[in-house]
């Protein structure tokens, strides 16, 4: 059944105090947002700082480590996809909490595990679960803000991952040294809090809580009708999968998630062995990688609105130039902490603004009718990376060591510019675009 399309969004801010009720939501619903999201990260990248102890403990491989990251990338991406197309339909609120809490689950059975086989079955389902968490923000953020500063507003979202990460990886440095299983454990607590937060904070669009929609010059009434009608998965069609510019992008975002997995998941092995700084080092090391990241974001978001226009794979080209750059640097010339830290930080700089960049570029071509399909589509690409990312660098460098494949992923990051020059000539957005 077709619902009705909401009132006229410019009849209705022009009451200051409609207007003023408005913000309030945005502001709430982007806080909150970045709260949860944030939260997902706590029960997602601990596994990296367990790994080093795992291996001690249970004589588990590099293979083996590679092969759960493997495992979880791959079904994170498939479920971010068709979780995606769920959440084009679905409540935000209870969607995006009942995966924060199916996420809780899989942690703590992962932490009681003991044996290889169980261990890839708990991190399984958790990257199942796990792909819950990015669509409904997705789908958030693209009613409660208009695409004219969508790339700023969603790269402030994008924080999200980095404060999560970075918090998390610091949390874990530390916890660890009460055992590996409490990486899983106390993360667990901790976001079992923050979903009972969350449920209280968000609600889901602006009709929800009796205000008007956004009205988008060259949206079309249509943009309002059911989910399951056959005007609406033409468009979906026409708009996301046969769109050569969402391609592109897609593409390009797996090869920009090689180089963010490799350090964020082997970060710590890898500041061990390649450079042989201790554990508890390596998780500050990481997490500034992942704040410097932030400012990238921001930096990368604003230049987009600003400099490019709304137009995000022409911030990626450079971005993918400064970030090949300086894992070459760190490669190089990272030696001592204080170098391989700044040098680190500045590869976090420039990989995270296509990695907030993508989404955001994705959601925009498609519009908020079907913004968390196309950036499920994308995040399928990026998280079919973990081939490479996990089980593929994890048996190179069991085999051919860290500085072989440092020089691989060098030549990773200089394919995946190449993908967003291939994407240049897209517009903005595609609200004005036919949808057949």
């Amino acid at each position: 059944m077709s619902s009705a399309a909401p009132p006229s969004t410019a009849a209705s801010l022009a009451d200051p105090e409609v207007a003023a009720r408005f913000r309030t939501w945005q502001y709430r619903t982007l806080i909150a947002t970045m709260f949860g999201y944030a939260a997902f990260y706590f029960v997602r990248k601990n596994l990296s700082f367990a790994m080093p102890a795992m291996q001690t403990d249970l004589g588990i491989t590099k293979a083996d480590l590679g092969l759960f990251l493997t495992l979880h990338g791959l079904l994170y991406g498939v479920s971010r996809f068709v979780n995606g197309m769920w959440a084009d339909r679905a409540n935000a609120r209870y969607f995006m909490v009942a995966g924060l809490m199916l996420s809780v689950g899989a942690n703590v059975f992962f932490g009681f595990s003991s044996t290889v086989l169980w261990f890839g079955v708990a991190w399984m389902i958790s990257g199942w679960v796990q792909g819950m968490g990015f669509p409904p923000c997705c789908r958030l953020l693209t009613h409660w803000f208009p695409p004219g500063n969508l790339a700023t507003k969603m790269s402030i979202w994008n924080t999200s991952h980095s404060i999560g990460a970075a918090v998390a990886g610091v949390f874990c440095g530390y916890i660890v040294a009460y055992g590996w299983r409490w990486c899983f454990f106390g993360p667990a607590i901790l976001c079992t809090v923050a979903g009972v937060i969350l449920f209280i904070l968000l609600r889901d669009t602006p009709t929800s809580v009796g205000l008007p929609e956004i009205k988008v010059e060259g949206a079309k009434p249509e943009d309002h009708d059911d989910r399951s009608s056959a005007g609406y998965k033409a468009f979906v069609k026409q708009q996301v999968f046969l769109n050569p510019y969402i391609w592109w992008i897609s593409l390009a975002n797996f090869f920009v998630y090689v180089l963010r997995f490799a350090i964020l998941d082997w970060g710590p092995t890898l500041l061990k062995e390649m450079k042989h700084f201790p554990v508890h080092k390596g998780g500050w090391m990481v997490g500034a990688f992942e704040v410097s990241g932030i400012v990238g974001m921001l930096l990368a978001g604003w230049a987009t609105d600003r400099i490019f226009k709304g137009r995000g794979a022409r911030m990626c080209v450079f971005c993918m130039i400064g970030a090949c750059a300086a894992m070459f640097l760190f490669w190089k010339f990272g030696s001592t902490p204080t170098l391989a830290t700044v040098f680190l930080a500045l590869a976090g700089f420039f990989i995270y603004g296509p990695q907030a960049l993508i989404g955001i570029t994705a959601a925009n071509l498609a519009t908020k009718r079907a913004a968390a399909t196309a950036a499920g589509f994308t995040g399928l690409f990026g998280y079919a990376s973990t081939l490479v990312s996990g089980w593929g660098l994890g048996l190179l460098v069991q085999r051919e060591g860290w500085e072989v494949a440092f020089g691989a992923l060098l030549g990773i990051g200089a394919i995946g510019m190449f993908m967003f020059v291939l994407a240049w000539p897209a517009k903005a957005h595609g609200y004005q675009t036919p949808a057949s």
